[in-house]
């Protein structure tokens, strides 16, 4: 084993048997490291990464920025943090996201139980020794009880493989790759592939400052209007005075979040077009998270004659916006249901249209046919540019665990196990796989509510499996597949029950050419799903298999503390 130094910890050597491994070292991981340590278990953490930050950490391009509200898209688990901690906006950048992590991890002295820069590249349980052995690819091993996969919804990052790339004699940059120096983008001509969330703040953010700006689209995106601004520290201690009641306010929604506006009670269908407009515009001009408007009315993502007033709403908004119609139109949305894709918040995005070194490519249909010595090819015309940013997203939910060779000791891979689609027993544990967690795994709600709510979620309700098993004797969990399978297909009734299903999305892996696709969050409601995994525990660990194996006494594991 390597002196801990060598990977950014604390000093000493690394123990080679832990009670659990934690992977991931962003929302998750650090939560996870800060129970084990609190329990008096001991942990070893292993990040790809520098530092702390998971996903804030990787993904540095010009204008990233958090898209729930800062004082709900963080860590509630502790007083200490909300009251020491304040917000500088609404919506807070990526640097200063960063800065929260390296606070937290700083706080509680994270960094000595983690190992940075050091990928794991495989997990295999033996069922005789109770053991997960996890390779890392400096070639270490550590072997432990449990796993805990923090790996992350958005860590694995997607390149379409473009033809030609090699051939590109200026500089491309992937969105989530970007360097941690400054890339000087002025007086250069720039095209950025891709309009999801990642691409459309890029955009928005280097137009001002680059000669000329090509965007090339293949589909456009709803959006809403982010409206960012200043937090005061008076607000965040009104905030804070009414966290607890804020809390049980927030478990008690489908969204996970909260807005000024009260729940809605009633159809688009109900109000006249003239109402639904003023009460729709009203939201619109607030700003805020996508639910603002999505939660307008109660059957938006439920009735498809609803959905189509609200897209036409937000279509009207984009021309209105947009002085060029044929440009207008092509950022108009047509092909699918609000809702059923990622709708990202947005900060001057169609305004950018307006801007005279500013032009919108649609691939759709005219596709990207290679990347050439000066540019870009697509099928109506080349494209001389100096710089390429792929915004072309990420292998989400499933991509980072199946980089990993999970495994059961000769059983099948977890590759094998999801080769038609993954499967995950209420987003927490994968059947064949014993006393391995996955923090917001597919199946979970917390993948379409507030992720950082799904993820302390997920970490506690790990820990407490833990307590539980300590203190009833047993040190093995697994999901039983007849309780997985039952979970799965409710999953997937309630996905097809909604509009949510009604469009490929990162959410169905429909974005990786070969990937299965399926509806990989769980949309019954983050309320009912608390509820489900509630009734589950309350129910002695209903749908898992609980049990105690031998020859525990010679070793020091979870179960002999």
């Amino acid at each position: 084993m390597s002196d801990t130094s060598s990977h950014g910890g604390g000093a000493g050597a690394r123990p080679e048997c832990v009670d659990v491994v934690v992977v991931g070292a962003g929302f998750a991981g650090l939560y996870a490291l800060h129970g084990l340590r609190e329990r008096g278990l001991t942990a070893r953490g292993f990040e790809a990464g520098g530092d702390v930050g998971g996903t804030w950490y990787w993904n540095r391009y010009p204008g990233a920025r958090v898209d729930i509200e800062s004082l709900q898209y963080c860590f509630h688990f502790s007083p200490e943090i909300r009251e020491e901690w304040f917000w500088s906006e609404r919506f807070a950048s990526q640097p200063e996201l960063l800065r929260y992590f390296n606070y937290v991890a700083d706080r509680f002295d994270l960094r000595r139980d983690i190992e940075f820069n050091t990928r794991v590249v495989s997990a295999v349980f033996n069922d005789v020794t109770n053991l997960w052995t996890v390779g890392t690819d400096k070639g270490d091993t550590v072997k432990a009880t449990y796993c805990i996969m923090g790996t992350g919804l958005l860590s694995a990052p997607y390149s379409p493989p473009f033809p030609g790339v090699e051939d590109f004699q200026g500089e491309w940059y992937h969105s989530s790759r970007w360097p941690h120096e400054e890339v000087d983008l002025s007086g250069k001509r720039v095209g950025v592939i891709g309009t999801g969330s990642t691409g459309i703040q890029i955009v928005q953010t280097i137009a001002p400052e680059v000669e000329h700006l090509t965007v090339f689209q293949r589909t456009a995106n709803y959006t809403t209007p982010g409206i960012n601004r200043s937090l005061s520290k008076e607000e965040q201690r009104a905030f804070n005075a009414r966290h607890d009641e804020w809390l049980g306010d927030v478990h008690g929604m489908f969204s996970g979040q909260t807005s000024e506006f009260p729940a809605p009670t009633k159809s688009a269908l109900e109000d006249s077009a003239e109402e639904r407009w003023r009460w729709l515009d009203e939201r619109w001009v607030r700003g805020g998270h996508p639910q603002t408007l999505l939660y307008a009315y109660n059957d938006l993502m439920a009735d498809q004659e609803s959905n189509d007033a609200l897209c036409d709403f937000v279509r009207a908004k984009i021309r209105s916006i947009v002085d060029d119609p044929e440009t207008a139109e092509l950022l108009c949305p047509k092909d699918q249901p609000m809702g059923a894709k990622r709708v990202p918040l947005e900060f001057g995005y169609f305004e950018t249209f307006n801007r005279d070194n500013v032009t919108l490519v649609d691939v759709k249909s005219a596709p990207i046919e290679r990347l050439t010595a000066s540019g870009l090819r697509t099928g109506g015309a080349e494209y001389e540019l100096d710089v390429i940013i792929f915004a072309t997203g990420f292998d989400a939910i499933t991509g980072a665990m199946l980089a990993i060779d999970i495994r059961r000791e000769g059983g099948p891979a977890l590759e094998e196990l999801w080769a038609d689609g993954p499967k995950n027993y209420l987003g927490l544990m994968v059947a064949g796989l014993p006393n391995l967690f996955a923090i917001n795994g597919p199946g979970s709600a917390g993948i379409k509510a507030n992720n950082v709510l799904g993820v302390e979620h997920g970490v506690e309700w790990a820990m407490n499996c833990l307590d539980h098993l300590v203190a009833n004797g047993f040190d093995r969990i697994e999901a039983v597949e007849q309780a997985q399978e039952e979970w799965m297909a409710h999953s997937n009734e309630v996905a097809e029950a909604s509009l949510v299903s009604k469009a490929g999305s990162w959410y169905t892996g429909a974005n990786i050419p070969g990937k299965p696709q399926v509806y990989m969050p769980y949309f019954g409601g983050w309320d009912r799903y608390l509820k489900i995994c509630e009734e589950a525990v309350a129910e002695g660990y209903r749908g898992f298999h609980l049990s105690r194996t031998s020859g525990k006494a010679d070793r020091r594991t979870v179960a002999a503390q």
